[in-house]
């Protein structure tokens, strides 16, 4: 499984790269990593924390995507966490999903 600083490294790395999968660790630290983040800056400056996730914005997108692709699913269904309540409920769902075989996104 990948680590917490890995999974920072691997997501800045592959920020825009939007093929591909991403595991369920590399998917969650980064998550982690975004979420403590954002407070922590927040309690310094609410404009620090808001710069801090327009920034991440793209990676967090990117690896997003290649978490679907590892459900197999594209990485155009996380549109439906606009969907409030019942699509982040979905989209939380399904990013906790394992991955599941065999997948049209092998690459």
């Amino acid at each position: 499984p990948m680590t917490f600083p890995e999974s920072v490294t691997v997501c800045f790395r592959k920020s825009a790269d939007f093929k591909g999968r991403a595991s369920k660790a590399e998917f969650w630290w980064w998550a982690l990593f975004n979420l403590i983040a954002s407070v922590c800056l927040g309690i310094v400056d609410d404009r620090l924390s808001l710069a801090f996730s327009v920034g991440t914005l793209l990676p967090y997108l990117a690896v997003t995507t290649r978490r679907l692709h590892d459900t197999n699913r594209g990485g155009w269904q996380q549109l439906v966490g606009l969907v409030p309540l019942v699509g982040w409920v979905l989209i939380i769902v399904w990013l906790a999903q394992a991955p599941r075989e065999p997948n049209r996104f092998n690459a």
